[in-house]
């Protein structure tokens, strides 16, 4: 394993279980169980495409935005930052999507045109997503 630096690559190697004598046999366990399933994880996400992964917290993202602007009241200007982050993504990364792009940018429309509406009954106090 190895961890990039402006410097370069550095190797990196796995953290040992410690022999700290505080830890119970039992902790020591657990500790060991954490860090397989840690590795495990760490394949998985290695072995999926990264436009997957990106996707998947783009739609975090969305989700970030809808729940502030269905918030009682709305959170506008939390609301345009997640819009505005999830904008980031998908019009900065265009083409290198995959096959989740089109629900992305349909996502996006969405969510702007649901902030525009939102603003518009609360009184317009918060500046649109750009």
């Amino acid at each position: 394993m190895t961890l990039w630096t402006p410097g370069g690559e550095h190797p990196v190697d796995p953290p040992e279980v410690p022999s700290d004598p505080a830890l119970t046999p039992e902790e020591r366990a657990q500790l060991q169980e954490m860090q397989a399933e840690m590795a495990e994880v760490r394949q998985q996400v290695l072995q999926a495409p990264a436009a997957v992964i990106i996707a998947n917290h783009a739609m975090g993202i969305y989700e970030v935005a809808a729940i502030h602007l269905t918030a009682d009241p709305p959170q506008l200007v939390e609301a345009n930052l997640a819009i505005d982050a999830l904008g980031a993504v998908v019009e900065g990364l265009e083409g290198r999507l995959g096959d989740a792009e089109p629900t992305l940018r349909e996502a996006l429309t969405h969510l702007r045109a649901a902030y525009l509406e939102v603003r518009s009954r609360a009184g317009g106090e918060a500046e649109p997503p750009t």
